[in-house]
């Protein structure tokens, strides 16, 4: 779901930026929007919302005296919508480089720079009556992958065709499957990409894991750190934060429906838009994500330093 209002409403935003001043200046509370902030509309996939909307969104009000808007969704849905124009930002922030390509091959940007990186890792459900198995995994007293391959087991999953979550899932599992000679693996656990007991559509998948309807996921390990959820830590060699993934395994491949996907690493990347409404605050926000303050956010808040990547260039 997108987390704010679309960023085409640009004077929407703007005459409600009055009344919200209006009511801090009657409440007596300290508002950002006291200072004369620009807008600042940034595209993002939805794991790096919270920081958009939090930590960076006051960082750069303060400092860059910015004010960002967010529209954060599944990062291909983010990417489509701003090439067929459905969506105008001055930013994408992406996390893996395919998303980021998607974009780039309709000419909207030029060079993307890495930003950020995390890592992937296996949720757990508090409720699931799998509970003890997950905690003694945690804790290396057993095998997550053969609890996982156990009868009744729910997992939910977001659709690959669309989502690099859901693509990042199956590449685990594919590593999973060499590192602990397992070739059933994917199979046994996954089923098909598209698989309808898997890919789940409506509702909250985060409240179904919760209630213990859905027993475990995988997901960005900035999410459960963040939150306090359980989850179980995976190895460097399958959970996708090695830069250099898809090279060490130059066979991995998933098709889904016409497309075929290889393994990437789960690297942030930040483009500014040709057509960006603001290109000036664009720059500066770009250039700010790379420097000591903005990368100390992402540090405290569970994200990894993009290593040694390097920008994408169109």
């Amino acid at each position: 779901m997108s987390s704010t209002s679309h960023p085409l409403a640009r004077r929407t935003f703007l005459r409600s930026g009055g009344a919200i001043l209006a009511t801090a200046a009657l409440t007596g509370t300290p508002s950002l929007f006291a200072q004369d902030l620009a807008w600042l509309d940034v595209a993002s996939a939805g794991s790096a919302r919270n920081m958009l909307e939090g930590p960076l969104k006051t960082a750069a009000a303060q400092t860059l005296h910015l004010n960002l808007r967010t529209h954060a969704q599944g990062a291909d849905t983010v990417a489509r919508s701003l090439v067929d124009g459905t969506l105008l930002a001055d930013l994408f922030i992406p996390i893996t480089a395919s998303p980021m390509g998607i974009v780039m091959r309709s000419g909207k940007i030029q060079t993307a720079w890495p930003i950020a990186a995390t890592e992937l890792v296996l949720l757990y459900s508090p409720k699931s009556r799998f509970l003890a198995q997950f905690q003694a995994a945690a804790q290396g007293h057993a095998n997550w992958w053969e609890i996982l391959q156990q009868s009744g087991i729910r997992i939910a999953r977001s659709n690959p065709a669309n989502d690099p979550s859901g693509r990042a899932i199956f590449f685990m599992m594919m590593l999973a499957a060499r590192k602990y000679g397992q070739p059933d693996l994917v199979e046994k656990v996954l089923g098909s990409p598209l698989n309808p007991a898997q890919v789940l559509s409506g509702g909250n998948t985060q409240a179904r894991l919760q209630s213990g309807e859905i027993d475990a996921m995988c997901v960005y390990k900035t999410g459960p750190a963040n939150t306090g959820q359980p989850y179980i830590s995976l190895p460097a060699e399958i959970n996708l934060s090695r830069l250099h993934v898809r090279d060490e395994h130059p066979d991995l491949r998933l098709v889904v429906e016409d497309k075929t996907f290889y393994p990437e690493p789960l690297i942030f990347y930040a483009g500014i838009l040709n057509n960006a409404p603001n290109p000036k605050g664009a720059a500066a926000f770009l250039a700010w994500l790379q420097q000591e303050q903005a990368q100390a956010l992402f540090l405290s808040n569970h994200f990894a330093a993009p290593g040694t990547s390097t920008p994408i260039r169109a």
